[in-house]
């Protein structure tokens, strides 16, 4: 039977941090475990708010050459700080046949256990995208209801100045660009004058 090949994905945020700790763990348990490690990807000194950063965009490029068969972390927040990033990375490594671990947390996304924590990941996921849709309708709704105007503010368009200038023979580009106006408001200017 041949070995699982592991990659290793550690991150400290600042420079005067080390990942030492968790490389101990990471390698013992693929050891421990019978994995291989393929190659360890490492970011130093980068924020888990950031969804790209130069080892995990590595690592997302060989997981989709399929170059590994397991993505192994000491913890969730260290591989990402949002559900959304999370959900969307676990759910593109189960579309490429690839398992994740969590070390800290005791998760394996090949197990019945793992499998179902993800199915939960996923749902609380779904469910803060929809509590923020709500307070995101509310706040629209609350602010019609008091009379505020949304969009963008319209430019009040001076007709006869428009019309001046394509006399001249100007582009919409150059009336836009000399009336300060968006070529949409220039054209709907001209369809509504002729």
């Amino acid at each position: 039977m041949t070995r699982k090949k592991v990659a290793v994905y550690v991150r400290v945020s600042t420079k005067d941090q080390s990942v030492g700790m968790q490389l101990n763990d990471l390698e013992r348990y693929s050891k421990e475990r019978g994995l291989t490690v393929y190659k360890v990807y490492e970011d130093n000194g980068v924020s888990g708010t950031k969804e790209t950063r130069p080892a995990l965009d590595e690592l997302m490029n060989d997981a989709r050459k399929r170059k590994f068969d397991v993505v192994l972390v000491w913890r969730f927040d260290r591989f990402a700080r949002s559900t959304k990033h999370l959900v969307t990375a676990l759910y593109e490594f189960r579309n490429l046949g690839i398992d994740f671990i969590s070390y800290q947390e005791n998760i394996d996304t090949s197990s019945p256990l793992g499998e179902a924590i993800f199915t939960i990941i996923s749902a609380m996921s779904k469910l803060e995208r929809d509590i923020i849709a709500e307070r995101v309708k509310g706040g629209l709704r609350k602010a019609r209801a008091s009379g505020k105007r949304l969009g963008r503010p319209k430019n009040d368009v001076d007709t006869d100045k428009v019309i001046e200038y394509r006399k001249q023979n100007k582009s919409i580009r150059q009336i836009a660009s000399e009336m300060n106006l968006s070529k949409g408001a220039v054209q709907r200017t001209l369809e509504m004058c002729s």
